[in-house]
């Protein structure tokens, strides 16, 4: 069982950047690919990042291309979310997500493991 814990989460204005991290134990990290996913107020569970096993393949949603970098540091069991350039459109929890593969983790449903979730909040 593999737990994951974020944090960094917070308050900012728009225009800002922000990062979140997501420490994993309870299994070996490098098996895993990472992602994180969003969830707005009243809106569905979004996707946002993937990482692969090694960080060497990386996706993004088109909303956050070119403003959020995901990164992982499998020394330190870690996967990073970088987000610059915030706006309020990108209020919501955000969540760390673990599965088996990278394409599993393109939507919630495939996701084997899930972080509790921190709050982004981006005032205008």
């Amino acid at each position: 069982q593999v737990q994951l814990v974020e944090s960094g989460g917070g308050l900012v204005q728009a225009g800002d950047a922000l990062g979140l991290s997501c420490v994993a134990s309870g299994g070996t990290f490098s098996n895993y690919a990472m992602g994180w996913f969003r969830q707005a107020p009243g809106k569905e569970r979004e996707f946002v990042a993937v990482s692969s096993y090694s960080g060497r393949a990386t996706g993004y949603a088109d909303s956050v291309k070119g403003r959020f970098t995901i990164s992982r540091d499998n020394a330190k069991n870690t996967v990073y979310l970088q987000m610059n350039s915030l706006k309020p459109e990108d209020t919501a929890v955000y969540y760390c997500a673990a599965a088996g593969t990278i394409g599993e983790l393109t939507g919630p449903d495939g996701v084997r493991y899930w972080g509790k979730g921190t709050l982004v909040t981006v005032s205008s």
